[in-house]
């Protein structure tokens, strides 16, 4: 196999839950390769570089294609298919600052919500759906 489309392989490289999701993210605009955007259906080659935003932080990762696949596989081998070229002291910031986040709750708070705290919620709130 010489290329694969950007969806499939940013599933099966664990980059993303469903394939569904990796093709939202291209279509967006959210991937990109070459400064462009990168759409779900697009083909992708070993060597190219892609520059995706990173689960849950305000940073970009860096990718290098290394091997094409198109089933999704266990960690281990999905990591072997790029090469992260992401400086990790940006990565470690990151990781610093959402700690720091999960530290810092409101007093009383612990652990999940509660059903009457949910309930309390949506009525500030104006409903979860809202």
């Amino acid at each position: 196999m010489e290329t694969v489309r950007a969806d499939k392989w940013l599933w099966s490289i664990r980059a993303f839950k469903t394939r569904a999701e990796a093709a939202k993210a291209c279509q967006a605009g959210r991937i990109r390769r070459l400064g462009r955007k990168l759409k779900a259906s697009s083909t992708l080659k070993i060597g190219d570089r892609i520059f995706l935003p990173a689960k849950g932080a305000n940073y970009t990762r860096e990718l290098e294609v290394l091997e094409l696949i198109e089933m999704r596989v266990g960690a281990a081998e999905a990591s072997a298919c790029y090469q992260e070229h992401t400086d990790p002291s940006i990565a470690e910031e990151a990781r610093k600052l959402a700690k720091e986040d999960r530290m810092f709750r409101k007093e009383g708070s612990q652990g999940r919500m509660t059903k009457r705290d949910r309930r309390i919620w949506e009525e500030t709130k104006g409903g979860f759906f809202h």
